[in-house]
């Protein structure tokens, strides 16, 4: 751990964007996100950035409600995705889980940029194309859709509770 105490100024080190990212399947329809990312509209799978002090897990449930007004419950990690966005020229580490609802609160008002959540089939996502915030948001689901899903276990926190 001592080169964790000797380490090069925090803002001198490169680090990526970590984002976590929901599967939320409804028979064959996915819950979905259309936002407004810089004065267009795109979709994407309810999405965001990983705060400081924050799981992964945590921030999965945070965004998704706050993305969505959907409470849900994870069920699996799908993976690890990684890309470099020549939009925002920064690399991303996306991690990305499944799960199914628990509750709506259609009352809550919906992230800044936010324009509806929305169920949709794959088909007509898939049919999205450059609409679609990145490549990672098909290959997510496909991950999804060829059966991958490992074990929520596999994520192990370990940040001080309450931190």
């Amino acid at each position: 751990m001592d080169e964790i105490a000797t380490a090069p100024d925090r803002d001198a080190v490169w680090c990526p964007h970590v984002t976590v990212a929901c599967v939320i399947a409804d028979g064959d329809r996915f819950l979905m996100v259309e936002e407004e990312v810089r004065g267009v509209r795109q979709f994407n799978q309810p999405a965001g950035h990983l705060e400081p002090h924050e799981t992964l897990v945590d921030a999965a449930l945070r965004e998704t409600l706050e993305e969505t007004g959907w409470e849900v419950a994870l069920d699996h990690f799908v993976g690890v995705q990684q890309w470099y966005s020549p939009v925002h020229d920064h690399q991303i580490v996306r991690f990305a889980f499944a799960g199914h609802t628990v509750r709506h609160h259609p009352e809550r008002q919906l992230d800044a940029g936010i324009v509806r959540a929305a169920w949709m089939p794959y088909a007509e996502i898939a049919a999205l194309g450059e609409r679609l915030r990145s490549p990672l948001v098909l290959a997510t689901l496909d991950d999804w859709l060829a059966g991958q899903r490992l074990s929520l276990a596999t994520l192990r926190s370990r940040l001080p509770d309450g931190a």
